[in-house]
């Protein structure tokens, strides 16, 4: 028992008040975070200050851990400064807040927009009515999901299953207090803006210099009509990536945006490359060509290898693209997810802690 009092002593009690402010503000408003933590941090401060002056000594550990039990449990405590829901009670809404966004944003939508979305339109004739009918499908997943989210909390609500957060909790089990996210490295984001840039002066060249793109055979080939229908899309998507890491460069310390920002692109990429696919598509199920011979190019059974060569060519590095764009996609989000997740150790273990 004295072994017990001693390691209690000799831990560092600020440590824990640490850990309790990083569980309040995992449950806080974004936009509120930074203010009402210094507001609590300063009251929990008071108290402590308090309490050493009437002891005449430093609370230890156990001594601060139950000045924060008093205070009640992190999740409460944020449930305190959000506005009081009817259908949803002070004490619940915080977490019906996190399990919305989670399903919502970082379920249904990933889902819709990277898997449905590009196999409904790379299946339809009409890509026009296969996007709006994902986006009926999505809308009406949205409406289902959160209807039935906040009928469980509601019920959760009306049974008081709350009471159930009762005072039964450790401050000391918290988690430990994680270390600030490295922001965006300079060095690698001016990179992205200079090859961007020159890029950009590539692609925008292209046109009137083919040989850029096809190297010696541009005395034999050129581009075939449907690349100048897509040709300001690609144009567009390339200033949005050097936009990007522009935006990235003046505000670094916009930790969610390289993340967002990058999977923003990636679906773009993917919503373009299924329409070169498509429009490369015929109805009778035989391909148009994306290269063709040039005019001043005699059509020679050798000239005309070579363009099949490279039609066949771009079509299967297209389908690769596409399939490595569906990866790097499912990779952003579990990334974004990962991001969410951190601003607390886990949302099981957060569960866990508030529900113990």
């Amino acid at each position: 028992m004295n072994s017990s009092n001693m390691n209690s002593s000799n831990r560092n009690p600020q440590d824990l008040v640490d850990r309790y402010l990083q569980a309040v503000r995992f449950w806080l408003p974004a936009s509120q975070k930074q203010e009402l933590i210094a507001e609590l941090s300063e009251d929990l401060h008071s108290q402590i200050d308090e309490k050493e002056a009437a002891s005449g000594r430093p609370l230890n550990e156990d001594e601060v851990a139950a000045v924060l039990k008093q205070c009640g449990r992190p999740m409460m405590v944020a449930s305190r400064f959000q506005p009081q829901a009817h259908l949803i009670g002070p004490a619940l809404f915080p977490i019906y807040r996190f399990v919305l966004k989670m399903v919502l944003l970082w379920i249904l939508m990933p889902v819709f927009v990277f898997i449905i979305g590009p196999v409904n339109v790379a299946s339809a004739h009409n890509w026009t009515l296969a996007a709006a009918r994902t986006l009926g499908d999505l809308w009406t997943g949205l409406f289902v999901a959160a209807g039935t989210i906040t009928l469980v909390f509601a019920i959760l609500e009306r049974t008081q299953a709350q009471l159930a957060l009762g005072t039964k909790w450790d401050p000391r089990a918290l988690p430990p207090v994680r270390k600030p996210e490295r922001k965006s490295s300079l060095a690698r984001t001016v990179c992205d803006l200079v090859f961007g840039c020159f890029g950009l002066m590539w692609l925008l060249l292209v046109p009137s210099y083919p040989v850029l793109i096809l190297g010696p055979a541009a005395v034999l080939l050129k581009g075939a009509p449907l690349w100048h229908t897509l040709y300001v899309p690609i144009l567009v998507l390339s200033v949005a990536a050097l936009m990007r890491s522009a935006v990235m460069l003046v505000r670094p310390q916009w930790t969610w945006f390289p993340p967002l920002s990058q999977l923003t692109i990636i679906a773009c990429s993917l919503i373009l490359l299924t329409l070169i696919i498509n429009a490369a598509q015929t109805p009778g199920g035989s391909w148009h060509q994306f290269v063709v011979l040039a005019d001043n190019a005699s059509p020679s059974a050798g000239n005309l290898r070579v363009a099949t060569v490279v039609n066949v060519s771009t079509l299967i590095g297209l389908v690769i693209w596409r399939v490595a764009l569906y990866i790097a996609a499912v990779i952003q989000v579990w990334q974004l997810l990962r991001s969410v997740l951190k601003r607390d150790s886990s949302p099981q273990q957060a569960a866990s802690l508030h529900l113990q």
